[in-house]
């Protein structure tokens, strides 16, 4: 099949794109409001920018009603945020959180969440979660879209600190992502998570520094 988005009808019962672009990690982010108001919600549009320094950036759609996100409003103004893994054990949690609550809402309470005040700001993590990222906001890129939830917010932040839970380090001090089991969003109401992975090796690696050793790192 071939069509053209926005342009032709591609003849589908359900949207095909998203389903596509797969697997997506989940930014599952926290922010604090200005009231003090802790905000968590999942992003299906979620990546690391570059590793040195590291940035990761999350697309966050307008809300059913035109809206901004919360976690925007609250990122720009705090000026931090934290992401924190989206893992199989958690996955109830992270759908939970995912509900449209109105402005004001603690999604941490409402998903039953117990909080893990970050180390570098008062922005809250999920304590339950083996991975966070306490990042620093650097700018936002809005792109235009159809409304009322077309319009995007592509916000990216550099990572300033990163928690790692001991007992997700195999004997190597490599991450034992089966153990930990991160889930990520395909498409349509679909996810997955990892259990199996493989190693290879690209080449001249070594060289390049790709195998992410602290030795080829810079500050």
């Amino acid at each position: 099949m071939f069509y053209r988005p926005n342009i032709e009808n591609h003849g589908l019962p359900f949207d095909p794109f998203k389903s596509c672009v797969i697997p997506r990690p989940i930014g599952w982010i926290s922010t604090l409001s200005q009231y003090g108001i802790a905000n968590l919600a999942p992003y299906s549009q979620f990546t690391n920018a570059t590793f040195n320094p590291p940035y990761v950036l999350f697309s966050a759609n307008q809300t059913s009603d035109g809206k901004r996100k919360d976690t925007v409003v609250n990122a720009e103004s705090s000026g931090v945020f934290v992401w924190n893994m989206a893992t199989y054990g958690l996955r109830e949690a992270v759908n939970a959180t995912s509900e449209e609550f109105p402005p004001g809402t603690d999604e941490f309470a409402a998903a039953g969440l117990e909080k893990q005040k970050a180390t570098l700001s008062d922005v809250p993590m999920v304590k339950a979660s083996p991975v966070h990222f306490e990042c620093r906001y650097y700018t936002t890129i809005r792109l235009p879209g159809n409304p009322p939830m077309g319009s995007v917010d592509i916000i990216i932040g550099r990572v300033e600190a990163i928690h790692i839970a001991d007992e997700m380090l195999d004997e190597e001090g490599k991450l034992d992502v089966a153990r930990m089991m991160p889930i990520a969003r395909c498409g349509y109401f679909q996810y997955t998570f990892v259990k199996d992975v493989f190693d290879m090796k690209p080449p001249a690696a070594i060289e390049q520094g790709l195998e992410g050793r602290q030795e080829k790192a810079k500050l």
